[in-house]
Order: C-alpha cells, then sequence, then structure tokens
C-alpha cells in the first residue's frame, strides 16, 4: 500500500491555495496546520489572545482571519489578535 503525499506539508495549506479556497475566515484548526502546528495548540493560542494572526469569536466558533492568516505566512511575522488589551 502505498501513502499519500501529505498535504500538510504541500500545497494544500500554501499562500496560493488559501486564497482561492478560503472564503473570509478560516477554522482555527486548518490555520495551525497551516502555520505548522497542531489542532489543540492553535485553540490554546486563541484562548490566550495569542495567535499569530487575528482571530475572531463569532457566537459559539472561532474564525481566523484569512487576509491575516496570509499577511503572517508571507511574511513570516506574527500579527497577533488584539482581542484581549
Amino acid at each position: 500500500m502505498q501513502e499519500q503525499p501529505n498535504e500538510v506539508q504541500g500545497t494544500r495549506y500554501s499562500p496560493t491555495s488559501i486564497r482561492a479556497t478560503w472564503d473570509g475566515t478560516g477554522s482555527v484548526e486548518d490555520a495551525s496546520r497551516a502555520l505548522g502546528f497542531s489542532r489543540a495548540k492553535g485553540y490554546d493560542l486563541a484562548r490566550r489572545g495569542e495567535f499569530p494572526c487575528r482571530v475572531l469569536r463569532i457566537g459559539r466558533s472561532t474564525r481566523v482571519v484569512t487576509a491575516s492568516l496570509l499577511r503572517v505566512l508571507e511574511s513570516g511575522e506574527p500579527e497577533y489578535n488584539s482581542a484581549r488589551s
């Protein structure tokens, strides 16, 4: 049985792919994978207000702003969520 290429490390989470497939926001899980850490770590950082890009709380869900994620991926510099000042 052959192993499929790992999409997480491939083009699935590249800025080009994210621009083409994501709307204005994306899930914390997908954004965490794009940034190279686990879902649990992503939600922990979002809860503490330390996720590397802008995070929105909409009702009971937490969403990552796509434009902010793309800036972080392209620059390599965090753009911390300022929700908790």
